[in-house]
Formats: structure tokens, C-alpha cells, sequence
């Protein structure tokens, strides 16, 4: 186990603590965090009013992190949830103009956290369970109705999983879970080289930020609007990932969804596709650092190349 970096709690539940985010460590507050948390609070208002001034809508959303919701689990783990960078930005933003734009997901998920588990015990991510109470607060905020057939209308046999988490341990860790085959009405229509060229080399699995799709749902009863997703892999781009896939979900949901995956957003690209609603989500333990305050997917897509040993595309 790398040290310091996974606790494990009760019944096989495995909880991120440590690294790159130093995660117990964001549970406790101090004057460093009151000045971060300011910092945020601005980072949420400008960009909600950024957007309501293209005449856009603004969601903001924080994936709870494991801690927060089952704390529980821990099994005696010293920890203040009360102090969770979630629940402060959400109290920051308290009477602000974006206090609209703030979508909390900590009161439904551990309100349900008995009765389904929400997270895999071996991973840092959410169960389709836990994805889809975000989904529907979501839906619910953008006054549609979720679709009842994606909760569970597509189960798969069930397989095994060694997450995140499981594989940091020795020996592995693995669990059982249940695949949802989420896919009906939507279609990929577009996906930027970066993904045809790492699906080419049958690497797709490497790939994170830099990651451009598009969706697109011509089933009658789709939500006519277009959303735009600027997130991470709580949110995702592959119909296959055992994690909730939230994009999924949204693009079963809505007429087009376009994902990209990155803390920033795309201001140039926005004013290109003019979408009715903008969402940003990422994990809690990123509130760490503070979004890039400007961001180009192509410049993103070239850094990506580079890290990981991928050719540059030929120029036209």
C-alpha cells in the first residue's frame, strides 16, 4: 500500500486519505482555507454570471467525495464533515448571485447512503446509483424529468471490479458489481482527434483530460436544450466505464451533450456552439487547487500528446 494514501474502514470500505490532494487534510479549517474558499466563491460567481450574461445557464457541481458521504464507514477515522470542501463552498456561496448555480449533491446522497451503496468500497468513484441521484437533482434543477428506464432497466450480469482504491493494495481488492448498459437514443457524433487517434492504438483507457465528444439524441421525447460539460471521470465519455457515467445519462436525457474533459472552461468554444446550459462538475478533492483562468482544448490536446508519447496530428 502506498503509505498513507488509502484507509480502510469497516466491512471492506477503502477511503482515499492522502495523496497528490492531500484529502484528510481538506477536512479541518484554518485561515488558509477561509482565503481558498474565497477564492472559489469568486471563481463560481464570475462564471455564472459570465454565463448569464451569454445567455447561458450555469451549474456547478461538486462530486462528494467518499469521506464525505460515508463517514460512517470509516470506522473511527477522525474526521469533520461539517468542514468538507463541499459544504463550505456551499456555504460561501450562501446569498450570493450564483447561489442558484450551486448544486448540492452532500444532503440526497447521505440521505439514501444506507439504502444503496453510492460508491464502489474499492474506488473513489460513484456507483450508477450514486450518479444517478446526481442525474435526477440535475434533471430536477433544469425542470425535466429524469428517465425512470435508466435507473435499472439495463442491468448486466454481474463482474468483478478491482477500483482505484483495491489496486493500490496488496494483495488486490476486488468486489462485485452490477453493470447498466446506459446507451438507447444517443450517439456519439463527434470526437476530437485526440480520441479517434488513442482509440486507433486501442489506448482509450489512458485517456483523460483533453477529451472532446459530442452526443446526440433525436428520440422524440429528448429534451430539446443542449448542455455543455466541462468535467472529469465522474462524469466520463465511454458508455463501458463501471463508474456512473453522468454524461451518459445526460445525453440520453437532453437533444446534444458535449463533454470536455478539464477543471477550465472554454469561453471561445461556448460562444461557437451557444448551448443553453453550461456544467461544471469535478470530484471534491479537486477544490485543492483553483481552476486555470483561461483554458484552449486544443493547447490542452497537444499537452496531453506530449505526456503521454502520442504523435502530434499531421497538419492539413
Amino acid at each position: 500500500m502506498e503509505a498513507g494514501m488509502v484507509h480502510e474502514g469497516r466491512d471492506g470500505w477503502l477511503f482515499l486519505v492522502g495523496g497528490n490532494n492531500d484529502v484528510l487534510a481538506q477536512y479541518r479549517r484554518s485561515w488558509r482555507t477561509w482565503a481558498h474558499d474565497w477564492r472559489w466563491r469568486q471563481v463560481v460567481i464570475a462564471r455564472a454570471d459570465r454565463c448569464r450574461r451569454l445567455g447561458i445557464r450555469y451549474l456547478h457541481i461538486v462530486v462528494p467525495e467518499k469521506l464525505t458521504i460515508y463517514d460512517n464507514l470509516t470506522g473511527g477515522l477522525a474526521l469533520d464533515v461539517a468542514a468538507s470542501p463541499a459544504q463550505r463552498l456551499r456555504r460561501w456561496l450562501r446569498g450570493s448571485a450564483a447561489a442558484g448555480a450551486y448544486l448540492d449533491l452532500v444532503e440526497p446522497m447521505r440521505a439514501r447512503r444506507d439504502a444503496q451503496e453510492l460508491y464502489f468500497r474499492t474506488d473513489t468513484h460513484w456507483t450508477h446509483d450514486g450518479c444517478f441521484i446526481a442525474y435526477e437533482a440535475i434533471c430536477r434543477r433544469l425542470g425535466t424529468a429524469p428517465r425512470e428506464d435508466l435507473r435499472s432497466g439495463r442491468a448486466l450480469p454481474p463482474a468483478p471490479v478491482c477500483g482505484d482504491l483495491g489496486q493500490k493494495l496488496t494483495p488486490l481488492r476486488f468486489e462485485t458489481y452490477v453493470p447498466q448498459a446506459l446507451q438507447r437514443d444517443a450517439v456519439r457524433i463527434y470526437a476530437n482527434d485526440l480520441v479517434r487517434d488513442f482509440e486507433a492504438e486501442d489506448r482509450i483507457g489512458e485517456l483523460h483530460l483533453g477529451t472532446h465528444v459530442v452526443f446526440r439524441n433525436d428520440a422524440p421525447g429528448a429534451d430539446p436544450r443542449r448542455l455543455v460539460v466541462f468535467g472529469d471521470s465522474c462524469a466520463h465519455f465511454r458508455w463501458e466505464v463501471y463508474s456512473g457515467q453522468l454524461t451518459g445519462l445526460l445525453a440520453e436525457t437532453f437533444r446534444e451533450v458535449h463533454f470536455l474533459w478539464t477543471p477550465g472552461i472554454d469561453w471561445d468554444y461556448l460562444a461557437e456552439v451557444r448551448p443553453d446550459v453550461v456544467i461544471s462538475e469535478f470530484a471534491e478533492r479537486f477544490l485543492a487547487r483553483l481552476p486555470p483562468k483561461t483554458f484552449r482544448r486544443a493547447a490542452l490536446a497537444r499537452l496531453v500528446r506530449e505526456r503521454k508519447g502520442m504523435p502530434q496530428p499531421t497538419a492539413a
